[in-house]
C-alpha cells in the first residue's frame, strides 16, 4: 500500500467527510474506507484535529515550527554557557 501524506487542509476536509457520512449511519469503518484512510489513521487525525478550523491548524502548524526553532536556539546558547563556564574555571 501507497503511503501518502496529506495536509493539514485536506486532513481537516477529509474529517469533515467522514462526519457527513457517519451521520448518514454509516460505521467507522466504513467511513475511513471512504474517505481513503485506514481506522487507525482516521482516529489519530480525530485525535490531534478534531474540532479544529483550517486557520487554526494552520496556525498550529506555524506555533510548532517556531518553537522547535525556539528549542533549537535554547540548547546552543545553553552549550555555548556551559562551554564558556568551562573556559573560565580553567582559568582560575
Amino acid at each position: 500500500m501507497v503511503r501518502r501524506s496529506y495536509r493539514p487542509e485536506q486532513i481537516i476536509n477529509k474529517l469533515r467527510e467522514a462526519e457527513v457520512l457517519l451521520s448518514q449511519g454509516a460505521t467507522i469503518g466504513e467511513a475511513a474506507r471512504k474517505i481513503g484512510v485506514t481506522e487507525q489513521t482516521y482516529y489519530r487525525w480525530r485525535k490531534e484535529y478534531g474540532g479544529m478550523r483550517i486557520e487554526q491548524v494552520k496556525r498550529l502548524k506555524e506555533l510548532e515550527k517556531e518553537n522547535t526553532r525556539l528549542k533549537r536556539i535554547v540548547a546552543d546558547l545553553s552549550l555555548d554557557n556551559d562551554i564558556l563556564k568551562e573556559a573560565s574555571r580553567g582559568n582560575s
